[in-house]
C-alpha cells in the first residue's frame, strides 16, 4: 500500500520550524558590532546591577523597619522623662532627666553660684560644673568652656578654662564684678557654654540668662539650670582673627604673625571695610610698643600673613599684655576700631590658653582663631593709664 502524500509535507514543515528557532539568537548577536565576549560581559554586568539593586531594596526595607521600631521605643522613653518635674537643687541632676528630657534639656545643664556683698558692692559668680552637654564634635564629644558677662553694660567678660573631650566638665572657677546694688536689680547675668575649636569659629552649645532682679540676695545661691538655645539678639558680631605667637627665651624675641581675619563687621557705606591690624604691647598699664599691618582694600575677609618681632625679656613676658586690634582705614576721617582682643598671663579663657601654649612651647609658633570683642570692653578691662601728648612734640605727661 502506497504512503499518503499528505504526511510528508507536514513532517518537513515541523522540521523547518525547530531548526529556525535556535539560529535566531546567534543571528541577532552577529548583527551587534562587538566581539562575542564583550556582549557576554555586558549582559553579565546588567544582571549583576539588577541583583545589587534587589539586595539594596531588601536591606533598606529591613533597616527602615528597625528604625521605626526604635523610634517608637524612643518616643515612649521621652514621654516618660517629660512626665517628671525639674527643680533647682544643690545636687547632681538625675541621669534619667538628663538623657530623656525635652529638646531644650538635650543641650545639658550648668551648675553655678551667686553671692553679693552689699558692703563692697561685689558680685561673685561661680561656674561649678556642667553635665550631659550636647556633643558638638564628630567623635561624639565637645571641648567646653563657659563665657560669663552682665548686660546691659557688659564691661567685663570672663571665660573659664577649656576642658578637652568631655560632656561633663568640672570648672570650679569664680569671677568678681564691681556693681552697685541699684544696677544689680536692672541687670541680666549671661552664662554661655561654648565648644572650643582652635582653627574655626567656636560653636555655642547653650546659655542661661538670669534676671538678677529676681534673685534673693539674703543667702548664697547655688543651683542647676537647663541650658537653652542662644538668644537671637546677641551682641553684634565683629568677626574673627587668626594669628600665630612664638617666643624664644634665649634671644628674648616675641614674634607675632597676623595670618588672616574673616567675617569682619561692615564699616563702609558700600557694605565692606578697609581693614588693617595693630599689634600693641602693654606693660604696667601703659602703651609700650606697637606695629601695624598693611591696609587691605574693600574686604571683610583679609589675608595678611605679616610678621612682627618684639624684644621682650623673660621677666617682662610674664607681665606684658598683647593687644590685637582690627581697624577700618578711612582717608577722609578718623580710623574706626572694628574689634580687639588681648592676651597675657592675666587674661582669661581662650586668650590665656593661647598665651600659655606659647610659653609652654618655646621656639614653636602656635596659631589660633579668636573672636573679636568690642573696643570699649577690652579698654575697660585693661584700664590703661592714658598719657597727654603735647602737639608737635614727642613729650607725654
Amino acid at each position: 500500500m502506497t504512503p499518503r502524500p499528505t504526511l510528508k509535507p507536514t513532517k518537513t514543515l515541523h522540521t523547518n520550524t525547530t531548526t529556525a528557532a535556535p539560529g535566531f539568537l546567534p543571528s541577532l548577536l552577529d548583527r551587534i558590532p562587538l566581539p562575542r565576549w564583550a556582549i557576554y560581559a555586558i549582559f553579565a554586568a546588567i544582571i549583576l546591577v539588577i541583583l545589587i539593586c534587589v539586595i539594596c531594596c531588601c536591606v533598606k526595607c529591613c533597616c527602615k523597619g528597625k528604625k521605626n521600631r526604635k523610634k517608637k521605643l524612643d518616643q515612649k522613653i521621652s514621654m516618660k522623662g517629660i512626665s517628671g518635674t525639674t527643680t533647682a537643687a544643690l545636687v547632681q541632676p538625675e541621669t534619667e532627666d538628663l538623657e530623656y528630657g525635652s529638646a531644650d534639656q538635650q543641650r545639658g545643664k550648668l551648675q553655678y553660684s551667686l553671692e553679693f556683698s552689699s558692703s563692697t558692692s561685689e558680685l561673685t559668680v561661680g561656674i561649678k560644673e556642667a553635665a550631659a552637654l550636647k556633643a558638638m564634635d564628630s567623635g561624639g564629644t565637645s571641648d567646653p568652656y563657659v563665657k560669663v558677662y552682665i548686660l546691659p553694660n557688659k564691661s567685663k567678660t570672663f571665660e573659664t578654662k577649656v576642658f578637652r573631650k568631655t560632656l561633663n566638665p568640672v570648672f570650679n572657677e569664680h569671677f568678681k564684678y564691681q556693681i552697685p546694688q541699684k544696677e544689680l536689680t536692672e541687670s541680666t547675668l549671661v552664662m554661655q557654654v561654648y565648644d572650643f575649636n582652635r582653627f574655626s569659629k567656636h560653636d555655642i552649645i547653650g546659655e542661661i540668662r538670669l534676671n538678677l532682679s529676681t534673685v534673693d540676695w539674703n543667702h548664697v545661691i547655688e543651683e542647676w539650670r537647663d541650658l537653652s538655645e542662644a538668644s537671637k539678639h546677641e551682641q553684634e558680631h565683629l568677626g574673627e582673627i587668626c594669628f600665630s605667637l612664638r617666643y624664644v627665651p634665649a634671644s628674648s624675641k616675641l614674634t607675632v604673625i597676623i595670618l588672616e581675619a574673616k567675617n569682619l563687621k561692615r564699616m563702609d557705606q558700600g557694605g565692606s571695610s578697609d581693614p588693617y591690624v595693630k599689634v600693641q604691647l602693654i606693660l604696667d598699664k601703659k602703651k609700650w610698643k606697637k606695629k601695624k599691618t598693611s591696609v587691605k582694600k574693600r574686604t571683610l575677609n583679609p589675608y595678611f600673613n605679616e610678621s612682627f618681632t618684639f624684644e621682650v625679656s623673660f621677666e617682662q613676658i610674664q607681665k606684658v599684655q598683647l593687644v590685637i586690634s582690627v581697624w577700618d582705614h578711612d582717608k577722609m576721617s578718623r580710623n574706626d576700631a572694628i574689634g580687639k582682643i588681648y592676651l597675657g598671663c592675666d587674661a582669661t579663657g581662650n586668650q590665656l590658653r593661647h598665651w600659655a601654649d606659647m610659653l609652654s612651647n618655646p621656639r614653636k609658633p602656635v596659631a589660633q582663631w579668636h573672636t573679636l570683642l568690642s573696643s570699649e570692653q577690652v579698654d575697660t578691662t585693661l584700664a590703661l593709664k592714658h598719657t597727654l601728648k603735647i602737639p608737635f612734640t614727642n613729650k607725654a605727661f
